[in-house]
């Protein structure tokens, strides 16, 4: 049990980490956000649990192909914020386009050898 609360409260504080280095630089705040470091942290955990590199390998391969569908968003928020849609409209568009793209990753990747 121990463990668990110690894997949430480390991750947690590295999102809180970025979001008030975002809100201070949004610059320094953008880079930290855009490193893997949630997928590093899975990496860690996943890799003390079960020392698996062929989980590892797949968790990995699928981790990068699962990223290319969450790009588009990055670009649809600023996009619709600068012409005055709010932030939760804006949010809830970026996000509604990314699980229809993760739909389509899903629904195509096995089409082409993909294993997600």
């Amino acid at each position: 049990m121990w463990y668990i609360v110690l894997k949430a409260a480390l991750s947690g504080a590295v999102v809180a980490a970025v979001s008030e280095i975002a809100r201070r630089y949004s610059g320094a705040g953008g880079l930290l956000a855009s490193l893997p470091l949630v997928s590093v942290l899975g990496m860690v955990w996943l890799w003390r649990d079960t020392a698996d590199p062929v989980r590892m390998a797949a968790h990995a391969g699928s981790t990068f192909w699962f990223v290319l569908p969450s790009l588009p968003m990055f670009l649809l928020i600023p996009f619709l914020l600068k012409r005055g849609v709010g932030f939760w409209p804006a949010l809830t568009a970026g996000c509604a386009l990314t699980m229809a793209l993760y739909a389509a990753m899903v629904t195509l990747g096995p089409r082409f050898g993909l294993r997600l």
